[in-house]
């Protein structure tokens, strides 16, 4: 997306440099240490695939909308940015289980697990969520799916860039009907999508067996018109209502981050 995160790495430990400094080497590109919460960080290509407000504003809703419960799945985790704030958020009893298919992110999130120190808190798998296989069933789900099939522009020739925006290994109903096999009958699915293509992802989670339940439209900057939804899902239950809520306004028309998304970032252990 286009509005990000301002980031702050000056608190990182020691560590962690010298870990990006491998990474350089290994990639053969400049990675950046960046600031996931006020304690975690987190390792990105400068010239890849972003963490953005999309990934935080899909965290904080989660977060917002489910309980507190000790088991999170993160669908499509890329570099392990959703799901590793809303480990952040959930507190430290909490399990965190995170799938990703694409080479490169997939590194990443292992080394934003290790140096985060997270390794006993979090199950990362290297596959494609379509054939996910567990056991459990999680309370809260959450997910950002690729935002455009392949026919609405020109793919990428990155390969992380390319699987992180299109929909070259499923679209959003896929995620829908991971989330419908692996949800509690009282859990959450929490995703989001470009406000534009809001009919889409309406379908995928009603033809997935879901019901929205909560919906909410980020505006990037006053005065423009929504970017993404953000949309909260539980197994459908006859006469079930959706709740539609004020938009959430990330700036100012002067450019300002508004008091709520200080709020959100509060929520992250932030002080501005």
């Amino acid at each position: 997306m286009d509005a990000r995160e301002p980031t702050d790495r000056r608190n990182a430990p020691p560590h962690f440099e010298q870990t990006r400094c491998e990474l350089e080497r290994e990639f053969g590109e400049s990675i950046t240490l960046d600031g996931l919460t006020s304690e975690w960080f987190i390792f990105q290509r400068a010239r890849g695939h972003r963490h953005s407000v999309d990934d935080v504003l899909t965290a904080a809703y989660a977060l917002e909308v489910s309980p507190a419960v000790s088991r999170h799945l993160d669908l499509g985790t890329g570099i392990g940015t959703v799901g590793l704030l809303v480990l952040w958020g959930l507190g430290e009893r909490a399990r965190l289980t995170a799938i990703e298919a694409q080479a490169v992110s997939h590194r990443l999130l292992l080394a934003n697990i290790a140096e985060n120190r997270l390794s006993e808190r979090v199950q990362p798998l290297h596959g494609d969520l379509r054939e996910f296989e567990s056991d459990e069933r999680f309370p809260l789900i959450t997910g950002s799916p690729p935002y455009f099939p392949t026919s609405a522009g020109i793919v990428p020739q990155d390969s992380q860039k390319a699987h992180a925006r299109f929909e070259l290994r499923g679209d959003v109903s896929d995620y829908a009907r991971t989330a419908q096999r692996f949800l509690a009958s009282d859990g959450w699915f929490v995703f989001c999508f470009p406000t534009p293509q809001k009919a889409r992802a309406l379908a995928a989670v009603a033809g997935a067996g879901l019901s929205v339940v909560r919906m909410r439209d980020v505006i990037p900057r006053a005065s423009l018109p929504p970017l993404f939804s953000l949309f909260a899902c539980r197994h459908s239950v006859e006469g079930s209502e959706c709740t539609i809520e004020a938009p959430l306004v990330v700036r100012t028309e002067d450019g300002e981050v508004t008091s709520e998304m200080q709020r959100v970032r509060r929520g992250f252990g932030f002080v501005s």
